[in-house]
């Protein structure tokens, strides 16, 4: 459901494994509505038409796995997902909120685990980020440490190498007020770095009691490329962001992320601070979009056979 950038990468991730089989497509937009999959796609794929018609789709994947990225905001989502888990569909999500959807909307969290277990199915939010780089990774290196006191992690990605629409996200081109309004109504600036902070906690087994989050601003010094426009010296061209997890008023997860034009020394850095301790840097970092439909994949399989309810990517085994 949702063949926008990120959906499409999604199906084309989908149809490499031969363990999957895509038996419907859905999307609303005009100008993918009634063209076949493989033509939406650019690539080969079944006789697949796509509709905007989400009951009928999903009465074809009938115990199946809802492959969904249509937004990042769970609210906004919520009625999707509670169609697809009534339908008796597993749903690994793109959504960002629902990576960890206690924090921000307990009460809809609620809601959709009891669809999901009355129907006997799972429910999952994944991808790059949150869903790997700054809270899986972390709660992974954590098993061959002995005693975490933090968890330390930094993304620092450059906005030239990603889509437009990630560069409009992030402020590039906005003046301050631009901006500033735009964090204030959520258009602006990455979702789901709290969500990554709890997690990342959680994964090496601290305690969290509080979340918060600070975005600013980033501006350049010289003239910045985008796609398509120009950001001229001094101008804003990307976000900060940095989100901090508390147990009993202690900091255990200290996540910060950057994206921006001509971010230099792009990389995923985590540290987890104890005994021994561990460091480990990709150089590069994980490349965004690619990896999100990769882990979307990938999840597929494993939510379709994990327990029922809502589940996060802490639940998963390792691998694929």
């Amino acid at each position: 459901m949702g063949l926008g950038a990120i959906g499409r990468l999604i199906a084309r991730a989908v149809l490499t494994r031969s363990d999957l089989e895509i038996v419907a497509a859905i999307d609303l937009d005009a100008q993918r509505v009634g063209r076949k999959l493989s033509d939406v796609v650019d690539a080969p794929a079944p006789d697949v038409i796509v509709t905007p018609d989400a009951g009928a789709a999903l009465k074809k994947a009938q115990h199946g796995v809802l492959l969904h990225a249509t937004g990042s905001r769970l609210d906004r989502v919520e009625g999707e997902l509670a169609q697809a888990l009534s339908a008796g569909l597993a749903v690994v999500s793109t959504c960002e909120e629902l990576s960890y959807p206690w924090l921000r909307h307990p009460e809809i969290a609620e809601r959709l685990d009891r669809i999901a277990e009355r129907r006997k199915v799972a429910l999952l939010g994944t991808g790059v980020n949150p869903g790997f780089v700054l809270d899986r990774l972390p709660a992974t290196l954590g098993n061959v440490v002995g005693r975490v006191d933090r968890v330390q992690a930094r993304r620092i990605v450059d906005a030239r190498t990603r889509r437009l629409q990630l560069q409009r996200k992030v402020g590039a081109g906005l003046n301050e007020e631009e901006f500033d309004r735009g964090v204030d109504d959520g258009t602006i600036g990455h979702v789901g770095l709290m969500e990554s902070a709890a997690l990342a906690a959680l994964g090496v087994g601290l305690e969290v009691d509080e979340v918060d989050e600070d975005i600013d601003p980033v501006e350049t010094d010289e003239d910045m490329q985008g796609e398509g426009f120009t950001v001229p010296r001094g101008g804003i061209v990307g976000v900060h962001q940095v989100a901090r997890a508390f147990h009993d008023g202690k900091e255990v997860a200290h996540l910060e992320l950057t994206i921006a034009l001509g971010a230099p020394d792009p990389r995923d850095e985590i540290e987890l601070i104890g005994d021994p301790g561990i460091r480990c840097v990709i150089p590069g970092g994980v490349p965004g979009d690619k990896a999100t439909a990769w882990s979307v994949a990938h999840a597929a399989p494993l939510v379709a056979s994990a327990e029922p309810g809502l589940i996060t990517v802490l639940d998963l085994p390792a691998g694929r």
